[in-house]
């Protein structure tokens, strides 16, 4: 008997390069996403996030769980560049994790750069 349509949280199981961004969302790994990603060591993760609300360290939980595995963390803000608030940049230095905002464009290139190279990166990235 058909249960009807089931809804899982978002989640890929690997580390992939962004394929294309834009619209709303993201492709990657011959899949598409609609909304805001957190690419991590354990995969790529759905983020309920936009550009139109403030960042806090409770959307940035994910990335905090994974610091050992982290090195630099790459925020795509959106269309434009924000600031990282204060107690951000202190928790993931306290983690020993670089930061860098930039905008959503900017961060899906330089993310699949540093992944190419194998590097400890993360991205938190804003659906344009």
């Amino acid at each position: 008997m058909a249960k009807g349509i089931e809804i899982r949280e978002a989640h890929f199981p690997g580390r992939a390069p962004i394929d294309a961004y834009g619209n709303g969302g993201f492709r990657f790994a011959d899949m598409s996403h609609r909304g805001s990603i957190l690419c991590l060591p354990s995969g790529i993760h759905g983020w309920d996030k936009t550009e139109d609300t403030p960042l806090t360290l409770a959307d940035l939980q994910r990335v905090l769980d994974e610091a050992g595995e982290i090195e630099v963390l790459l925020v795509g803000t959106g269309k434009d560049i924000r600031p990282l608030p204060a107690e951000i940049k202190a928790a993931l230095r306290e983690r020993h994790i670089r930061s860098d905002p930039m905008s959503t464009g900017a961060a899906v290139r330089t993310f699949n750069v540093m992944l190419a190279e194998s590097r400890a990166v993360a991205a938190a990235l804003i659906a344009v």
